[in-house]
């Protein structure tokens, strides 16, 4: 790719300003530079995505689609800027333009269209997709509001509406002319061999397209999201007879279906519009996929051989009696041969070993909205019956549809998300199935774009790491280990240091502009970021700080490392114990904080609206990294991971990727503690273990009932008797079982900061060790173990 110039770079601003915005730089707002500036570099990027298409239709090649109700892309104007090698050159032009490039970047709104790591993922994958040269799309919907905004209010959480769209949008493209009527509801009508559904409610699904380059600018694939659209929008009769709601009333229903990313699915009404939501996008994917293979191939006994369907989750699982409904019902395929071909196409990635998370829908419900689609579960769960009689497991039980069942019977290959997770697939969630079918397991563990989570958020680090071994790892990230003998450098690694020093004084002076929370740059930054959820463990994290505190009350001069603590995470609307850990951490904090014994050693904070763009600030400043969940649940994590590129070890348990993160920083270099899976299993069984665990421990039976009596709660003292009343009871998630243990593992990485050389050195080896954990690693993966697909980068 031809580089371009600054001065280019910089007609190109003034000309966008100018005839795409009808501005001149001296009436010109904020947006309208970051408009320019994106427009700018937007042209470069529709130059790669028209060659790469070019390219796919050329060659024929087998094509990757990536359907997934999360896509958490974050900002994308500096990812455009540093895959296309032009951030001197952008800092440069908007400098003439007496613009701040920083400032810039941080006026894009972030496209929060996720919740946590399967949506960090997903977006991951199509940047790496296109680093790889590998023909994909990804499917998504277009919500008008993401993931909820956070605040807090007397330390509750409050949610508000995410207005990503509220500003101009750059990326993206309208593509009117791509729309597919989407059915629900109605009746089927069956004569004979011929089965016909008959929707008794249609809309829209209208796609818009955003194109995703790789690195270099060499590839650039797509992600195509669904907006609803009513099929007649508006009802003039009704509003010349006064009546202005009914008259939009059709499209403000068809609307609802892409405005709001999970609805709160505790009453009927938002399971339904979970379900819509989920069938809307797998439906106009599969109808858009079936348009494009048609016109180019036709034979649709081909399509295995020409398309491959990854399903991210059990979200799309309405994928497989879908596909088999289009080749049976519509194109008149035998049932059999329909089966045969749509499980040739699709695979699927399991992300939980809950079964409560492996989602199922009432049968009324799902027979209500999907009448044809019942009738298919019921045919393709009796083929399989049938082809294997020692099955006890149905698709359909305690008058539930079970997604995740389906998903695997429906799927040539089924992954998991780590070693750890894969394994435990074959032994609980799936154990059945995996006896049924042996080879259709496979584990591709996650990783992450180095890109955005190296490069781009920790420019000091990159430079550094660039200066000493060249800039081949940032499409190569295994390249890092060149990094090992720089290590042993007394200069090298006080560099290291100070890269980290400059972030966290970067953070520090945020926190304080933002938040008016003062902080100390040389305490330890203790970072938990991640989806609230019990297993998860952020009660934990908290109540072992409240223990630390009562100890350094109890011995202020004792030669304590000093810690802040800082946590973010969103807790689902209708998820109250999450809630309520929410508050207690902000409560404790606002105890602790103003303890003037203690706050020179410990301070905590939770900062709102935890996002993309606050991960790229927390990340890169991280000195220690918590990855605390109960050993069996996490099925992989990717926040793991970006905090050991950047440099920040690991407290945490055997779970999810934290075994392969420990197993390739080594064990010395990751603070372990508690169970294993095996153990958690064991230790559930045990009776009042949570009482036993608490009698064994004055430190943690001190802290549950400071937190009982109300002492961070005084105006309400039972505020948290059923968060204490849980852990002293079920304690399902065993966070008594695993306190005396994360304890000790504390206090091991207080005494290991204290050399701040040796902890350099840690930090330096978990950047050096984690090139294995790139998302172009994983996608390699996918294309050889389970796509077949081919790169078509030279």
């Amino acid at each position: 790719m031809l580089q371009l110039s600054t001065p280019s770079l910089r007609d190109a601003i003034l000309r966008h300003l100018t005839y795409s915005f009808g501005k001149d730089p001296e009436h010109a707002i904020l947006e309208d530079w970051r408009m320019a500036l994106s427009y700018a570099v937007r042209d470069r990027i529709v130059d790669a995505w028209f060659k790469a298409t070019e390219k796919t239709y050329e060659t024929g090649a087998k094509r990757v689609y990536y359907l997934s109700m999360e896509f958490l892309i974050g900002r994308l104007l500096e990812d455009g800027i540093v895959n296309l090698e032009l951030v001197e050159e952008a800092k440069a032009a908007l400098s003439e333009f007496d613009k701040d490039y920083h400032e810039v970047l941080s006026d894009e709104p972030d496209a929060a269209l996720g919740n946590g790591g399967l949506g960090r993922l997903a977006a991951c994958f199509l940047e790496s997709l296109s680093t790889v040269g590998c023909p994909a799309h990804g499917y998504g919907i277009r919500y008008e509001h993401g993931l909820f905004r956070q605040s807090f209010v007397d330390g509750r959480q409050v949610e508000q509406p995410e207005t990503w769209l509220g500003q101009r949008h750059a990326w993206e493209f309208e593509r009117p002319e791509v729309r597919y009527r989407i059915g629900f509801g109605g009746h089927v009508d069956m004569r004979g061999e011929t089965v016909r559904w008959y929707p008794g409610e249609e809309v829209e699904a209208e796609a818009f397209d955003t194109p995703v380059v790789g690195f270099r600018g060499r590839w650039a694939n797509t992600l195509r999201l669904w907006s609803g659209r009513a099929i007649h929008p508006f009802d003039l009769d009704a509003f010349n007879h006064g009546d202005y709601a009914r008259a939009a009333a059709p499209e403000a229903l068809a609307r609802t279906i892409s405005r709001v990313l999970y609805p709160d699915d505790t009453t009927e009404q938002g399971k339904e519009l979970r379900l819509k939501q989920e069938y809307f996008l797998t439906a106009a994917a599969l109808r858009d996929i079936l348009r494009r293979f048609n016109n180019q191939f036709g034979d649709l006994r081909k399509l295995p051989d020409k398309v491959a369907i990854q399903l991210n989750d059990t979200h799309p699982a309405i994928a497989g009696p879908e596909l088999v409904r289009i080749l049976h019902d519509e194109r008149g395929l035998p049932f059999e041969d329909a089966m045969e071909i749509a499980r040739g196409t699709l695979s699927y990635t399991n992300h939980t070993l809950m079964p409560e998370a492996l989602e199922s829908w009432g049968e009324d419900l799902f027979g209500r909205l999907l009448p044809r689609h019942l009738q298919l579960v019921d045919q393709i769960d009796n083929a399989h019956a049938t082809q294997n009689p020692s099955r006890t497991q149905s698709m359909r039980a305690d008058h539930q549809v079970k997604m995740g069942q389906l998903s695997f019977v429906m799927a040539h290959h089924v992954n998991g998300v780590s070693a750890l997770h894969t394994d435990l697939m074959k032994t609980t969630v799936f154990s059945e199935l995996h006896r049924l079918h042996p080879d259709r397991i496979v584990n591709e563990t996650n990783g992450v774009t180095p890109r955005r989570w190296l490069l781009a958020c920790n420019p000091a680090l990159a430079g550094l790491i660039t200066d000493s071994i060249g800039d081949g790892w940032i499409d190569d990230l295994e390249q890092l280990q060149k990094l090992e003998p720089f290590i042993e450098d007394s200069g090298w690694i006080d560099r290291y240091w100070n890269v980290k020093k400059s972030n966290k004084i970067e953070l520090s002076n945020w926190m304080g502009q933002t938040y008016g929370l003062h902080t100390d740059p040389e305490m330890l930054f203790d970072i938990q970021i991640k989806r609230m959820h019990e297993y998860k463990r952020q009660h934990l994290n908290i109540i072992e700080a409240i223990a630390h505190w009562q100890e350094i009350r109890e011995n202020p001069d004792a030669g304590w490392t000093p810690r802040l603590k800082l946590f973010a995470g969103k807790a689902a609307p209708g998820y109250f114990f999450a809630k309520d850990i929410i508050r207690l951490i902000n409560d404790a904090a606002v105890v602790i904080n103003n303890d003037p014994v203690t706050n020179k050693y410990l301070k905590i904070a939770f900062l709102p609206n935890y996002n993309v763009s606050l991960a790229e600030r927390l990340v890169p400043a991280a000195d220690l990294s918590e990855q605390i969940s109960t050993a069996g649940k996490e099925a992989s994590g990717t926040g793991n991971m970006k905090f050991a590129l950047n440099g920040a070890p690991t407290v945490g348990t055997l779970d999810g990727a934290n075994v392969e993160i420990r197993d390739h920083v080594g064990p010395e270099n990751f603070f372990l503690f508690g169970m294993t899976a095996e153990e958690v299993m064991e230790r559930r069984t045990v009776e009042n273990h949570a009482r036993r665990a608490i009698d064994a421990d004055p430190r943690l039976a001190s802290a549950l009932k400071l937190i009982r009596e109300g002492r961070f709660s005084p105006s309400e003292p039972d505020r948290y008797a059923g968060v204490v009343d849980n852990l002293e009871g079920p304690d399902f998630f065993l966070v008594c079982s695993d306190f005396t243990d994360y304890w000790r593992a504390q206090r091991e990485v207080d005494t290991a900061f204290a050399d701040r050389t040796g902890w350099a050195r840690m930090a330096a080896l978990n950047t050096a060790r984690s090139g294995w954990f790139s998302s172009d690693r994983t996608i390699r993966g996918y294309m050889a173990d389970i796509w077949k697909a081919q790169s078509l980068l030279p």
